[in-house]
C-alpha cells in the first residue's frame, strides 16, 4: 500500500508540475490574446518573396539584403534552397533581385536565417554574414557583395561548438560578431521539450579569431540583436520575454546589462534606424497561433517601434498590426525613404507607406 501510495503522490506532483509548465508557457507565448487591425495605407506585397523573408537589413545608399526560405523545425517551408535578394529601394516599385550565389559554395544546403552587413571605411567593400542552417546545423557564412555582377563570393565559414543554435547576428568587422543562440540543447529532440521547460538557458556569443565565449546570458528564447549607432550598446530581443535587452559593450566585448524595455510581443529582428537610432521589429503577437499554423486561424503580424530607448522613459509604440490574413508571422522591420518593409519567416513581404 506504501508503494502505490508514493506512486500516486509522484503522479499528482508531476501532473501539478505539468500543469503550472503548461500555464507558463501560455502566459508566455500569449496564447489569449486577441490581435486589433492597425493598418497603414498603401501596403502592397514584394513580387517573388513568396516562401519568407525572415530578415531585412537596409545598407549603402537605399539596398536592401533579404534573407528567403528559412527552414526551421516545426514551421512551414519551402522544399527550396534558401536565397538571398537585393532590393533597391529607390525603385519603384521595389523588385526584389535574386543573387547569384558563387561556385564554391553548396547552394542545395543553404538555408538563411538572421543577417548582418559589414562595411569596410576604407574601400566601401560590402560583406554579408549569413546564419546558416545546413542540415539542420549552425554556422555562419562570410560572403563579399559583387555589386557590379549581382552576385555574392563566399569567403569563409565560422563554426564553433558554442555556435550551436544560431539565431540572427550583429557584425563587427569581416572576422568577429555578437551571435544569440535561441535554444540551450543542441540535439532536436531536446529542442522539441526545452519551451515547454521555460528556462531561461539561452545566451549571446561573442566570436572573434582571439576569443570565442559567452558574453551575455539568461534569456528565455534569445532572438534578434543589433548594435547602436554609435557601437556602444547591443540590443537583443527575448521574444518568450516579450522584452528587449539594452547592453553595454566593454573594451574586451564583454556586455553588461544596463535595462529591458517590455514591449508586449514576442518581437524578432531587431533593426535600427541610422539616423535616428529608433528599435524597428517584427514580433509574433501570438506564439501559439505562430507555432501551430493553421491557415484557417493564421498567425497574426506586428511591427514595434521604441524610440528613445535609452532614455528613462522609452516609447514603444504599435505600428502596424494584422490578423494574419494579409502577412503571416512577421519577423523583421526596417524603414527607408518614409517606407515601411515588413517580412516574414515564412510568408510574404509588404512594403507600406508609412503615412
Amino acid at each position: 500500500m506504501a508503494k502505490w501510495g508514493f506512486i500516486s503522490l509522484l503522479v499528482v506532483l508531476l501532473a501539478v508540475l505539468l500543469g503550472e509548465r503548461i500555464v507558463n508557457i501560455r502566459k508566455r507565448a500569449l496564447v489569449s490574446r486577441e490581435l486589433v487591425k492597425n493598418h497603414l495605407p498603401n501596403c502592397v506585397p514584394l513580387k517573388g518573396l513568396n516562401v519568407g523573408s525572415e530578415d531585412i537589413t537596409v545598407f549603402g545608399d537605399g539596398f536592401g539584403f533579404v534573407s528567403s526560405g528559412l527552414k526551421y523545425s516545426g514551421l512551414p517551408s519551402s522544399d527550396l534552397p534558401g536565397k538571398i535578394f537585393l532590393l533597391d529601394l529607390e525603385g519603384f516599385p521595389i523588385k526584389p533581385v535574386e543573387l547569384r550565389m558563387p561556385r564554391n559554395f553548396d547552394p542545395e544546403t543553404f538555408n538563411p536565417h538572421g543577417i548582418s552587413v559589414h562595411t569596410d571605411t576604407a574601400d566601401g567593400t560590402v560583406y554579408l554574414f549569413v546564419v546558416n542552417h545546413p542540415y539542420g546545423k549552425s554556422q555562419v557564412e562570410l560572403f563579399k557583395f559583387v555589386e557590379e555582377e549581382f552576385s555574392l563570393l563566399h569567403l569563409k565559414t565560422f563554426k564553433h561548438e558554442l555556435l550551436h543554435n544560431v539565431n540572427d547576428i550583429v557584425a563587427l568587422g569581416v572576422d568577429r560578431f555578437y551571435a544569440t543562440n535561441d535554444h540551450y540543447f543542441p540535439q532536436e529532440f531536446f529542442k522539441i521539450i526545452e519551451p515547454l521547460l521555460a528556462q531561461p538557458w539561452t545566451n549571446v556569443v561573442y566570436y572573434s579569431p582571439e576569443s570565442v565565449r559567452v558574453v551575455s546570458e539568461g534569456y528565455y528564447f534569445a532572438n534578434g540583436i543589433n548594435i547602436s549607432r554609435d557601437k556602444r550598446y547591443i540590443y537583443v530581443s527575448d521574444s518568450m520575454d516579450q522584452n528587449v535587452h539594452v547592453l553595454e559593450r566593454k573594451e574586451d566585448n564583454a556586455l553588461v546589462s544596463v535595462k529591458s524595455v517590455a514591449v508586449g510581443s514576442l518581437c524578432d529582428n531587431i533593426e535600427v534606424d541610422p539616423h535616428t537610432g529608433d528599435l524597428w521589429m517584427g514580433c509574433h503577437p501570438n506564439g501559439w497561433k505562430f507555432v501551430k499554423s493553421d491557415p484557417e486561424d493564421p498567425a497574426g503580424s506586428e511591427v514595434i517601434r521604441i524610440q528613445d530607448i535609452h532614455s528613462d522613459e522609452p516609447l514603444v509604440t504599435q505600428v502596424y498590426a494584422d490578423d494574419g490574413h494579409v502577412i503571416i508571422g512577421s519577423s523583421v522591420a526596417t524603414t527607408y525613404g518614409g517606407k515601411l518593409l515588413i517580412g516574414s519567416v515564412f510568408h510574404k513581404a509588404l512594403c507600406c507607406d508609412l503615412e
